[in-house]
């Protein structure tokens, strides 16, 4: 394990593996199948690109992986603890350069980030969490409650607020998002806020008015402050599996993004979908989110997740 993942909190380990057991589940069961022999053969490297495909990194990814774990040990005595443990350090190695920690940048006052996300990720609640650990740590905070198509969603992020101290700018449903993003950014300035966190409505990546909608408001922002925003956070959900990718690809075209967070990784049995996106876009990975509460919103640990992911307590 990484010195990262040493310094880990065993509670935050346990919380990860726990949060990630039907992913472990589904793969362990895979690599323990794989020994009713003990030589790494074709048939076996074989087998194993078959159990990545299932957990989800992708067919091309997994075919790298399994070669990467055969290489100088094809037709080679191997144990299943010690295939898991190069298993986990090949999947760490690819995910260790997206390990990076969402900072604040001081120097924006306040620091504006942006939340997107498709319909059902888990949005609106992740912002939630991201205001209440913030707001653990020091920065006061205002949420913008821009997600105007939905009553609930504007709810929702008042009793957040009221939760964690953080004011929260709103306006009536069906308001319009972008003044109210701009309002939001006067409000912080006003009360000297240090973190802005703007919700978004829920988008389909394939839906060019939605998508428009999103750009607007990243231009009324720049209106109040050419460098706003600061941020630009998409949040995924882990069930949809290869869809991800796709999203990541809109939303990256339409407003460039700066991180990622994964949500319900506690809800799926493909959580190497991680994994494929770190691949394809080396995207920073801020937050995985293994459960409901507040403290299941963890900083990405690429370590934890590796041996999480393939068994390894």
């Amino acid at each position: 394990m990484s010195e990262a993942g040493a310094r880990a909190k065993p509670g935050l380990f346990a919380r990860l593996k726990q949060g990630l057991s039907r992913s472990t589940n589904a793969l362990g069961e895979s690599l323990t199948g794989l020994f009713t022999k003990k030589k790494l053969d074709a048939q076996t490297i074989a087998e194993l690109e078959e159990a990545l495909v299932k957990a989800d990194l992708g067919a091309s990814l997994s075919a790298r992986v399994a070669s990467a774990v055969a290489r100088g040990r094809y037709d080679k005595e191997i144990s299943e603890k010690e295939l898991r443990s190069v298993l986990s350090g090949e999947i760490e190695q690819l995910l260790k350069p997206v390990e990076r920690p969402f900072t604040i940048d001081r120097a924006k006052n306040p620091f504006v980030v942006l939340v997107a996300g498709v319909n059902g990720t888990g949005k609106t609640t992740t912002i939630g969490k991201l205001a209440q650990r913030l707001a653990r740590e020091g920065p006061k905070v205002v949420l913008v409650a821009g997600d105007t198509f939905r009553a609930a969603a504007i709810e929702q992020l008042q009793i957040w607020g009221t939760r964690c101290g953080a004011k929260v700018v709103f306006r009536a449903a069906g308001a319009d998002a972008a003044g109210l993003a701009y309002d939001g950014v006067a409000q912080a300035r006003t009360d000297g806020a240090d973190v802005v966190l703007i919700d978004t409505a829920g988008r389909l990546q394939n839906k060019a008015g939605l998508m428009a909608e999103l750009e607007k408001i990243v231009r009324v922002l720049k209106k109040i402050d050419p460098s706003a925003p600061h941020a630009v956070l998409l949040v995924l959900d882990a069930t949809t599996g290869q869809n991800a990718l796709s999203q990541v690809e809109a939303f990256h075209a339409a407003v460039p993004l700066t991180g990622l967070i994964m949500t319900k990784l506690d809800g799926t049995a493909k959580g190497g979908i991680l994994v494929a996106l770190a691949d394809r876009f080396g995207l920073p990975v801020h937050f995985i989110g293994v459960g409901e509460g507040a403290d299941d919103l963890q900083p990405f640990d690429a370590a934890g997740f590796a041996n999480a992911l393939t068994g390894i307590s």
